[in-house]
């Protein structure tokens, strides 16, 4: 066995082999989308295909996974790094752009399911347009409230389109502050359809 195969070792019949022949694209790489990546990551994702424009600061510290040595790195340049630290069968590719309608598909269209991982309404709502009548068929996730430190009980995943979901609480914003346990919590819910839905497992929701 390689090491990929080690790692996952203990995860349940038939996860690393589907999700090995599988790309999933990320937008945006800060608290949600970091927090995914190493998750799909250490779940046995074949590819990875990142996208965000920013560089670490200090202040993304408390809930993006990345360390002190990672100031003022392009954010995909070092999360890229961090992937390749767990596992370095995985193909990682790198965009430092702005996303918008014209590039979305051009950077994504390889991938078999994207999740939206922006800060602001409007990009989030641009991308799931984006992708919706641009790239119909491919699966995104979205994720939409995990702001503050209240009861995460009330965090969920919907589905609400064809093809679409949303994970969080719909309610909590970044106007409650932003800390590790529920932007954690979010990340993990969105990790988590991807792996039902790469393997065919997530047809319920």
């Amino acid at each position: 066995m390689g090491i990929s195969e080690d790692i996952s070792a203990r995860s349940p019949p038939g996860v690393f082999e589907a999700l090995r022949r599988s790309g999933a694209g990320i937008a945006g790489c800060g608290g949600l989308g970091s927090n995914i990546a190493v998750m799909m990551a250490r779940s046995g994702i074949g590819r990875l295909v990142l996208a965000d424009f920013d560089r670490v600061e200090i202040g993304n510290l408390n809930r993006q996974r990345y360390d002190l040595d990672d100031i003022g790195k392009p954010k995909a340049e070092a999360l890229k790094e961090a992937i390749l630290s767990i596992d370095p069968g995985i193909t990682v590719e790198t965009y430092d752009v702005v996303l918008d309608r014209s590039n979305i598909k051009e950077i994504f269209s390889g991938c078999d399911i994207i999740f939206e991982a922006f800060d602001s309404p409007e990009a989030k709502s641009m991308i799931l347009e984006a992708v919706l009548s641009d790239m119909p068929g491919k699966p995104i996730i979205c994720g939409n409230g995990m702001g503050g430190i209240s009861d995460p009980s009330l965090m969920s995943t919907r589905k609400i389109a064809e093809n679409a979901y949303v994970c969080g609480d719909g309610v909590s914003g970044m106007d409650s502050g932003l800390c590790a346990p529920r932007v954690c919590i979010c990340a993990g819910l969105m990790a988590n359809k991807a792996i039902q839905i790469l393997t065919g497992s997530g047809k319920n929701v």
